[in-house]
């Protein structure tokens, strides 16, 4: 069976429903700032934000390729959610109470990007209706009872653990044994807020300047400041933020620095009242999964399914896409994802489909550092749960440039130093081994295999994820 679409590619469904932008005018010249920020999605524009908030006077800028929120920040599955990239990994290495301090930042950065919408005014289609992760094989009921554990131990009270009854009151997905259940969780549109930040930091007076590729970031040296080189001239600036995430691999120097993995997506034509009748997913939850190669859902403001995974995960050489197109063949396994979960919406139709990119790094973990010395500072590796955690570094990065010591100055993630990627073909091959390792793992636990496939265990020490 073929999936028929109806757009595939174009950026994301969230800019189809919204419109496309128009590009904003491009640097018509080199400039000198106090902050050159580079990249326009959540990281920079979050940013800016709080800069400007705290340091009216600053003179910033942000210098972005296409249009702001054309990379990941426009294309992500819309989970505001405190999980982030690399915990287990920060309490081995500088201790738990840190680990758990940043988790706790993490939670109340949920809340402070709803606190911001608010005030500023953005509609972003946001409900706070919590995370649902489901468990539909008994090796997935395994991972989830050991998860809520690991939760448990890390001071997360709030996480519950479900049973299948209790799931299916909240989201009734086909054949669920269990499930976990967060309040630290919304959805949103995320090219909307994406538009609400962009309109926030202008009315604010922070330039933008979209077409406007920087191929190139110079430390500062001798009398020479920090430098953002492009097409169009150099920005000059005390600080340059690189706020690039999966697009790090086009700056010179950074190939091998986060790898920029794909994801992909679905959307569901409307789906009668009758379907939601039946499957409930009344209160906004974001809905995931405990296979390998997780899913991520969420019921759209006008009542469709967007529905995310990994499908071809890397392309050689770091390369990224700029269409979004998706391979049917990953359309395909996303569909039969949506179909299993929810047999009623098998004759659905699936509207659009597109792909986008976000930054992995080698060990997995999110990093935010600045040297004061270059003049360099940078945020991202987020691993897929950037949503919230941009929020969380920008306000990091915020304390960092003004020099103030507080909280998330001392984070684990600050200064975290993580080794570059192997050169190719060694990490396509590793990359492309791993996710087929995934998916055979949950093939086999799909198949019946009663405990977490030992394949998945290999790949995740492999892949340095555990």
């Amino acid at each position: 069976m073929t999936t028929p679409i109806t757009v595939n590619g174009g950026v994301s469904h969230w800019y189809s429903a919204l419109g496309l932008p128009v590009p904003r005018p491009a640097l018509e010249g080199s400039t000198e700032v106090d902050v050159a920020v580079v990249g326009g999605g959540y990281t920079g524009l979050w940013t800016a934000y709080y800069l400007k908030q705290a340091e009216p006077g600053l003179r910033i800028a942000v210098l972005e390729g296409h249009f702001c929120g054309y990379g990941a920040s426009g294309r992500n599955g819309g989970w505001l959610y405190n999980g982030f990239a690399g915990r287990s990994v920060f309490a081995r290495q500088y201790g738990k109470p840190r680990a758990i301090a940043m988790q706790r930042e993490m939670n109340a950065a949920v809340d402070e990007v709803l606190r911001v919408c608010a005030a500023e005014g953005i509609d972003a289609d946001q409900v706070k209706g919590g995370v649902l992760e489901v468990a539909r094989t008994p090796a997935q009921v395994e991972r989830l009872d050991a998860f809520v554990a690991g939760e448990h131990a890390f001071g997360e009270a709030a996480v519950q653990r479900l049973s299948a009854a209790e799931a299916s009151e909240r989201i009734a997905v086909d054949g669920v044994l269990g499930a976990s259940w967060t309040p630290h969780g919304a959805r949103i549109q995320p090219a909307k807020l994406v538009h609400g930040l962009v309109e926030a930091v202008r009315r604010m007076g922070v330039e933008v300047y979209e077409q406007t590729l920087v191929t190139e970031i110079i430390p500062a040296a001798g009398p020479l400041p920090a430098r953002a080189i492009t097409p169009q001239g150099a920005v000059s600036a005390r600080y340059v933020l690189r706020c690039t995430e999966g697009f790090t691999a086009n700056l010179r120097g950074e190939k091998r620095s986060w790898l920029p993995m794909n994801s992909s997506m679905i959307v569901t034509a409307p789906l009668p009242a009758s379907f939601w009748e039946s499957v409930g997913w009344v209160a906004g939850e974001t809905l995931g999964d405990f296979a390998h190669a997780y899913m991520y859902a969420q019921r759209t403001a006008d009542d469709r399914i967007a529905l995310g995974g990994r499908g071809h995960p890397y392309r050689f050489a770091s390369r990224t896409d700029d269409d979004a197109a998706t391979p049917h063949r990953t359309v395909e396994q996303l569909s039969r994802i949506l179909t299993h979960f929810f047999p009623a919406a098998r004759d659905v139709a699936v509207e659009h489909a597109w792909s986008g990119v976000l930054g992995v790094p080698r060990d997995w973990c999110s990093t935010v550092r600045l040297d004061r010395g270059t003049g360099l500072g940078w945020a991202g590796g987020y691993v897929g749960s950037g949503v919230t955690t941009a929020n969380l570094a920008a306000r990091t990065l915020r304390d960092l440039i003004l020099e103030e010591r507080t909280g998330l100055t001392g984070l684990p993630w600050v200064d975290h130093r993580v080794r570059k990627w192997e050169p190719e073909p060694l990490r396509w091959i590793g990359v492309h081994g791993l996710y087929a390792a995934y998916h055979f793992a949950d093939a086999q636990e799909r198949g019946g295999r009663p405990r977490t496939s030992p394949v998945a265990r290999v790949a995740d020490v492999i892949s340095g994820r555990r």
